[in-house]
């Protein structure tokens, strides 16, 4: 596979998804992450075919897309992964058609580093799809009481604390003068 995918710093919503082509006795050697720390050198199969530097377990799927009877695999894409039906639409066909295991890895299983994956066999890549975020609007406040008067011309009011710290640094400048005149009228 001579593709090359480059992961952005801090990239978020991009899905890639790719057909797994192994036999279903070899899938789970193939995806369990061995034992050890997070950032260890162990080899782990998946993550060496995905060509990745950073994977996180927490943030992939692999499993047989028989699991998705009734709702298939555009189904599950549009309902479960939250990618728009019109960005499938294209690829409907060719998603259908997809049997054995399917591996679907979304931005966050690569921790926010950049990369650049090079996926080999087994992996096959299907397609770079993106989630579908709700567009930002900026409407007024629906209550009455939410609306209010930001004015920036006031000072806040002192706190109590700083009230009764003026208060004392009046009164040992006070003492201190009383100390002064004593002292001056005693010598």
């Amino acid at each position: 596979m001579s593709e090359r995918f480059e992961v952005a710093e801090n990239e978020r919503g991009i899905i890639r998804l790719f057909s797994v082509d192994l036999p279903p006795e070899q899938i789970s050697a193939f995806a369990e992450k061995p034992l050890g720390e997070e950032n260890d050198d162990t080899p782990w199969p998946l993550k060496e075919a995905l060509g990745a530097q950073y994977l996180d377990l927490d943030f992939i799927e692999l499993f047989p897309i028989t699991n998705l009877t009734g709702l298939g695999l555009p189904g599950y894409m549009v309902e479960g992964l939250g990618i728009a039906e019109e960005d499938i639409a294209e690829d409907h066909a060719r998603l259908s058609s997809l049997k054995g295991h399917i591996l679907i890895v979304v931005s966050s299983a690569f921790g926010g580093f950049a990369q650049t994956l090079s996926p080999r066999a087994p992996l096959r890549w299907i397609g770079t799809y993106t989630e579908e975020t709700a567009p930002v609007q900026f409407q007024p406040l629906p209550s009455e009481t939410a609306r209010g008067n930001v004015n920036t011309d006031t000072k806040p009011r002192p706190s109590n604390a700083a009230m009764s710290g003026r208060v004392a640094m009046a009164a040992l400048l006070v003492l201190a003068l009383l100390v002064v005149v004593l002292v001056w009228i005693a010598g």
